[in-house]
């Protein structure tokens, strides 16, 4: 049955002019609501007012427009049903068979940084959702379109099919419709939260990213939910696994840390080398590569400025499983195609800001969340939260700013001993932070790179002696730590026994 009337009342007026008039042309009655009405009439549509339709004014500041027996009666009536027909003649309720509409912007007014809880509510659509759910629950004879994307599929069908859209076509923009209303009441739900005293409850709604390869093994399923495309862009390379997407979280997280052109590798989300330098990415390369160049076979490979050319050629002579950038020169991005399983990735200048986002993990009969640590504390005022006789010279003050930004993106327990500009050598992940520092010490020596007159950064206070003493036989002159140890007078003396500094974040940075 051919589509005789619609409905159109939209706040994202993408397309609209064009979907209005395709309906017009194929002599479809055009109802319509407030500036969406005036938007459509000036623009040469013709329209008439839901309030004309219903005989009944919009009231409340437009509170009140579309809540009528007249709309909901129009959608819900069942056109094969003779009681619905009946009663739809009695009291003038006319058949609507197709709507367009999307939401009042809740999501984008509290993004806002400002924005206040009357602003937020204000922009609560009530009618939009009401309607939209009439529509898709009656799909089997009313079409419902929330997408722009959508008006000119649906446009094409009702060209094709003698003015209607196929069953097929209604279902799916009936589960569209259902999805959108998921989750717009989902973001009400967790801003109200946040917002006032309630009884908390977490509510997600996301849609399907991607079937990703596979998940920590090749045996187990795993898919990407949610927007991750709105912030990174793959531009080469095989489908994406599960630890691909965990390796770039960590990868951008780390590299984010920095302002001057920094290198990173990462291997199973842990630095294996970090390396800056004042212009040439391919100078804080080598100083990242030369802290483990065993680590990086397999691995992951960050920069924080566009991937040029020359390091694009060092870099292809290994194995490397994913390569993130803000950008890629034209020539290397082609150098680098020529590896048809190598990953590239653009990082999209909003990636900081999803790295913000809470951080949700499963736990047994639920989740947990946690606000996000997007930024390394602590690091204000470092001179005044010396805790050794000896304060750091200016070149420590360097090397422990370094050295603490990098130990932040180390699985605990994490130590990092580096330079004002490199790592030196790393341990992350041990069950005592001693061992953490062993290993760090042996991955120094395994790569050849010296000890003496480094800084060494601990993400979580030092329990114990033992691990500081270590750290300072191997030649740490200088120590960057949180505190706060029933200990730190004995790791306080120790440090002062080696004439080694010692400053305190005050800021533990666990990873687990």
């Amino acid at each position: 049955m051919a589509i005789q009337r619609a409905l159109i009342s939209v706040s994202d007026k993408t397309g609209i002019l064009d979907f209005a008039r395709g309906l017009e042309a194929m002599g479809v009655e055009i109802l319509s609501t407030g500036g969406t009405a005036k938007h459509l009439a000036d623009n040469g549509v013709k329209v008439k007012e839901v309030s004309e339709h219903t005989g009944f004014p919009e009231m409340f500041d437009g509170r009140v427009k579309t809540l009528h027996p007249k709309i909901h009666g129009g959608l819900l009536q069942r056109r094969d049903n003779k009681e619905d027909q009946k009663n739809a003649k009695k009291h003038d309720i006319p058949c609507i068979d197709i709507i367009a509409i999307n939401l009042y912007p809740f999501e984008q007014t509290v993004a806002k940084k400002d924005v206040t809880l009357e602003d937020a509510i204000e922009n609560i659509d009530i009618g939009g959702p009401s309607m939209l759910r009439s529509a898709a629950k009656n799909h089997k004879w009313v079409t419902v379109v929330t997408d722009p994307a959508d008006y000119a599929v649906v446009l094409g069908e009702m060209k094709e099919n003698d003015g209607d859209t196929t069953m097929a076509t209604r279902e799916r923009l009936a589960w569209k419709v259902f999805h959108r209303t998921s989750q717009y009441d989902a973001a009400i739900a967790s801003f109200l939260n946040k917002e006032q005293t309630t009884q908390k409850t977490f509510n997600l709604s996301l849609p399907l990213y991607a079937e990703l390869r596979y998940g920590d093994n090749p045996h187990q399923a795993a898919s990407l939910y949610g927007h991750f495309g709105d912030h990174f862009t793959k531009l080469h390379g095989k489908d994406l696994s599960y630890t691909n997407v965990l390796d770039i979280q960590a990868a951008a997280g780390l590299v984010g840390e920095f302002r001057r052109p920094t290198v990173a590798i990462l291997k199973h989300t842990n630095p294996c080398g970090v390396g800056c330098a004042e212009e040439d990415l391919r100078e804080a390369w080598q100083k990242a590569f030369e802290t483990d160049k065993q680590a990086p076979f397999g691995g992951v490979i960050v920069t924080n400025r566009s991937m040029t050319l020359s390091l694009a050629k060092i870099i292809s002579e290994i194995f490397t499983d994913v390569i993130i950038a803000p950008d890629f020169d034209a020539d290397a991005r082609a150098h680098l195609q020529k590896k048809k399983n190598l990953r590239l990735i653009q990082m999209l200048e909003t990636a900081p800001q999803a790295l913000s986002e809470p951080v949700i993990r499963s736990a047994p009969g639920g989740v947990l969340v946690m606000d996000a640590d997007p930024r390394a504390l602590g690091l204000d005022d470092l001179e005044n939260k010396v805790k050794t006789k000896r304060p750091p010279t200016r070149e420590e003050l360097e090397a422990m700013r370094f050295a603490w930004r990098v130990v932040k993106h180390v699985k605990s327990n994490a130590i990092v001993f580096g330079k004002h500009d490199r790592t030196l050598g790393i341990g992350a992940g041990q069950m005592s932070r001693v061992d953490s520092c062993r290993i760090a010490i042996w991955k120094a020596k395994e790569a050849g790179l010296s000890l003496e007159g480094s800084v060494v950064a601990s993400d979580a206070m030092f329990p114990f002696a033992d691990g500081l003493i270590a750290c300072g036989e191997a030649g740490a002159t200088a120590a960057i730590q949180p505190g706060g140890s029933m200990r730190d007078e004995e790791v306080i003396a120790a440090a002062d026994e080696r004439k080694m500094a010692m400053v305190f974040t005050g800021y533990r940075h666990f990873l687990h």
